[in-house]
């Protein structure tokens, strides 16, 4: 028996003795350059389609010393799930530095518009595109649309600005994320009165505020045995949520539920844990880390809504590059799923 061999990419000049012509009438077939009769258009097109002939774009690029530097805006602090998409976008920086592309991570307070806003007013002219945790703010959005106007491509990330000049939205729908978790708290409660917490980062940012409009428009359509409590803001600050967790425990005997559409988890954990009433109460959470895992299976936490960071980085990526290069991009690849954790299903 004989080895497999290993299959060899078709080259521009593969292509070109197959149809039987110039090599510079390949290119301009394959470049849809004006200039070449219909005939011989059908003839190289047959080649290529025989051939599978892909282009390689890298070495296209590599070719014409042609590269593009990203800038990835992300949130400082020590939020779990930002310290898991900065990990992948690192991670995706090694693989776009093998398509001519670099990435340079800025961290920034993307709670306050003015600082996001400056950041994004002040990034440097090297940048040809920009993927940043966007603020549904007018400064932030004017920002966005100045950097469109200079010819940056802007890709929203996990949180949008839908109304500004940004080239594409890189997250979950979170509308229906919220009211995935609704359905979820009423269908773990079955029946039971009482009232449910809703603790954002903040409403400044649209991902959070879409989850909670979504959460309440089936919580109460749904489940009118449940109420839901005005929305309160932990900024996604563990120190703040648990603070704020103690106090509704505390004022509202009848507490069924908190469904926290943001961060801060190890906040809500610790405040549940210290009244004794972490079984109790029904807590469902956003996003797989390594403390909702752990909430997840102590029993704590009943279930986690979750994106995956790694997908997001890389889509942001592609989104990106393909941009630059003028190439299309594939909608179903760069759609980013809704994915459900109970403990049950932990990957």
């Amino acid at each position: 028996m004989t080895a497999t061999q290993p299959a060899v990419r078709a080259t521009l000049e593969d292509v070109a003795r197959a149809a039987g012509v110039s090599l510079a009438t390949v290119d301009r077939v394959v470049n849809r350059r004006e200039g070449v009769r219909a005939k011989t258009v059908a003839r190289v097109e047959a080649a290529v389609a025989k051939l599978g002939y892909r282009a390689d774009i890298a070495a296209a690029r590599l070719a014409r010393g042609q590269t593009f530097r990203f800038a990835f805006v992300l949130p400082a602090g020590s939020n779990s799930f930002m310290t898991n998409l900065t990990e992948q976008v690192q991670r995706t920086a090694d693989w776009l530095a093998g398509q001519r592309g670099f990435i340079d991570i800025l961290r920034v307070d993307v709670f306050d518009p003015d600082v996001l806003a400056g950041a994004l007013e002040n990034l440097s002219p090297a940048y040809q595109g920009v993927a940043v945790i966007a603020l549904d703010h007018p400064r932030v959005r004017a920002a966005i649309d100045e950097l469109a106007a200079r010819g940056v491509a802007v890709v929203t990330l996990v949180s949008d600005a839908p109304s500004s000049r940004r080239l594409h939205y890189v997250g979950i729908d979170n509308p229906a994320a919220g009211r995935t978790a609704a359905t979820l708290m009423g269908r773990f409660l079955a029946g039971r009165d009482g009232t449910v917490a809703v603790i954002a980062g903040s409403l400044a940012l649209r991902d959070h505020t879409e989850r909670q409009f979504g959460f309440n428009q089936i919580l109460s359509s749904e489940y009118p045995n449940l109420l839901a409590l005005p929305v309160i803001e932990g900024r996604d600050d563990s120190k703040r949520t648990r603070e704020l967790t103690a106090a509704l425990l505390a004022r509202h005997t009848d507490l069924r539920g908190i469904y926290c559409c943001g961060a801060g988890n190890r906040g809500i954990a610790d405040a549940l844990e210290a009244s004794g009433r972490g079984r109790e109460v029904v807590w469902i959470a956003h996003e797989l880390t390594q403390y909702t895992r752990r909430f997840l299976v102590r029993g704590t936490l009943d279930a986690i809504i979750n994106q995956d960071p790694g997908h997001e980085a890389r889509s942001a990526a592609r989104v990106l590059i393909a941009h630059c290069s003028g190439e299309p991009i594939s909608s179903d690849q760069e759609r980013i799923r809704i994915d459900i954790f109970l403990r049950d299903n932990l990957p």
